[in-house]
């Protein structure tokens, strides 16, 4: 057993869809979070800037000495996956266990991606579903406004700001008449009502913050390295700009008052010394 914390990562409040789906299968879990709202979005900038955000953000979780880091953030996962990072600690992203209900999903075999630009361009979720299933046809659109519009509260299901985007985005998947579509960024199932009136009520939207968490969850039955504890789990949360933005969007998101939970720090002073195995960039 080990009552040490998991960390959980992400750009600002996306990753808050995998917390959410940890409290509820592993609710006797501590959790801590680190949403990087002062660098938000990292969808938009490079590889190697990406990169070192992360190796800064799993850095931080590692100081607090967690048990498991889960990277909830499609972007950094498909970057740390072609970087091959040896992270001295159980870690997953959210691409396989993705991919994976994705393509057990699909009834037609027709399979969307929608992700950041950084996300896309990586291709790790085709490459991953293509070595589950080689025939697959897989469809790909970056969704670049999503993250802003999910971080500025433009998330009501009749927003017609999103509805607009979501039409623009959305539409060429339609039309190619994709049965599951893969929400590759974790701040999209907040805006899913939006995504699945526009994509079509009949499409299996996977989400990969709750296929993270689940993965994560099984993982540590797995290896014997669940809490001990009988008693509800805390969750503490840090950010790397002011709380009161953060806090209000997250206490609506996750149904409770976080607000005296949540911690500003200096991201920057933790180092990206991680051994970075075989960087193909």
């Amino acid at each position: 057993m080990n009552n040490k914390a998991i960390g959980v990562f992400d750009s600002g409040l996306g990753g808050l869809t995998a917390v959410k789906e940890l409290m509820k299968v592993l609710p006797n879990e501590n959790i801590v979070y680190f949403g990087d709202t002062g660098r938000v979005p990292y969808g938009d900038k490079s590889r190697q800037t990406i990169l070192k955000y992360a190796l800064q953000d799993i850095e931080f979780l590692k100081s607090l000495n967690v048990k498991m880091i889960l990277a909830a953030c499609g972007t950094v996962s498909s970057i740390i996956e072609e970087s091959n990072v040896n992270i001295d600690i159980p870690f997953t992203g959210v691409v396989a266990p993705t991919a994976a209900t994705a393509a057990s999903a699909t009834r037609n075999n027709k399979i969307g991606i929608i992700g950041t630009t950084a996300t896309i361009k990586s291709g790790a979720y085709k490459r991953e579903l293509l070595k589950i299933n080689s025939e697959l046809q897989i469809f790909e659109q970056d969704c670049p406004l999503f993250v802003p519009l999910v971080e500025n509260g433009f998330i009501e299901k009749d927003n017609k700001a999103t509805l607009i985007i979501a039409e623009k985005y959305l539409t060429g998947l339609r039309n190619k008449k994709v049965d599951t579509l893969i929400l590759g960024c974790t701040h999209y199932p907040i805006i899913s009502e939006i995504i699945s009136r526009v994509i079509g009520s009949d499409v299996k939207l996977i989400d990969s913050g709750k296929e993270a968490a689940m993965f994560a969850a099984n993982a540590l039955s797995f290896s014997e390295c669940l809490t001990e504890r009988k008693t509800n789990g805390s969750c503490t949360f840090y950010v790397s700009d002011t709380v009161n933005s953060f806090s209000k969007s997250a206490g609506l998101f996750l149904q409770q008052n976080v607000s005296q939970k949540v911690k500003m720090i200096d991201i920057a002073k933790y180092s990206t010394n991680l051994e970075i195995i075989n960087d193909c960039g």
